[in-house]
């Protein structure tokens, strides 16, 4: 069975790299887009790729550096959410921006490696990882590199003090409570970010309380921003009409990539 669902991944993955639209080439359409930090300096920057702090547990190729791109309207229409929540005490903070098609394949190529779980109990302990492919975990193109979509969530002002991820640490489940999960300084979402989790979808009822109003609050930020959802994740909006939507990008992350 293992063998069976091995090559149905494998095969699943295939199939998707030859129906998706190829990758733009490095230079097309990047004068189209800005870093975000010359839009709006106030709004926080994790960018998770760059470091080891996420599901694969090494820095995923192309990030060069940790910082946000964006198409410019992209990066205008967040600095417009940014607004909302300031006089709220809140600032966004992002985790993921413009993502290239080469960190995708890095994805893609790990979770074809289902022996390489060292990050299972922190970002996926409920899902077998065969199913990464097949419950929509995992894919081989995403909105990301169109250069419109971003992770995002809330934090109070000032920010708190975050603390390093220590590559070898003991992980505790995404989903576990405020104070057991890592210690992210961002306002309780009912679980921390990239959780492969059915809890992570935004309207999950499960999610109640003041986790509840924090995603409530958030979405209709982005929403009047001009985002929209994506019902399985709670962090994750891309912009409505974006100006890229069959482009798939992949020059580095960097801020000599910006036009």
């Amino acid at each position: 069975m293992r063998s069976r669902s091995r090559t149905l991944c494998v095969l699943l993955a295939a199939l998707a790299l030859v129906l998706a639209p190829a990758p733009a080439s490095a230079e097309t359409g990047r004068s189209g887009f800005v870093a975000l930090r010359s839009v709006d300096p106030t709004i926080v920057q994790e960018i998770r790729y760059s470091t080891r702090h996420n599901f694969v547990g090494v820095p995923i190729d192309g990030y060069l550096e940790p910082t946000c791109l964006l198409t410019k309207q992209a990066a205008r229409a967040l600095r417009t959410a940014q607004q909302r929540v300031r006089p709220l005490g809140l600032t966004l903070k992002v985790y993921d921006c413009y993502r290239p098609q080469r960190a995708v394949d890095h994805f893609v190529r790990w979770a074809e490696d289902l022996d390489d779980t060292k990050m299972k109990a922190e970002f996926y302990p409920r899902v077998d990882k065969t199913r990464l492919f097949l419950d929509g975990y995992i894919a081989a193109r995403s909105g990301h590199s169109r250069g419109s979509t971003l992770d995002v969530t809330l934090v109070r002002l000032p920010p708190a003090p975050q603390r390093p991820y220590a590559p070898g640490e003991t992980l505790r489940p995404c989903y576990a409570p405020v104070g057991v999960r890592f210690p992210d300084n961002t306002v309780d979402m009912g679980t921390g970010y990239d959780c492969f989790d059915t809890l992570s979808h935004t309207a999950d009822p499960r999610i109640t309380g003041v986790a509840r109003q924090n995603r409530d609050l958030l979405v209709d930020t982005m929403t009047a921003a001009g985002f929209t959802n994506l019902a399985e994740e709670w962090w994750h909006f891309t912009l409505r009409g974006e100006p890229f939507p069959d482009t798939y990008f992949d020059f580095p992350v960097a801020r000599s990539s910006a036009g």
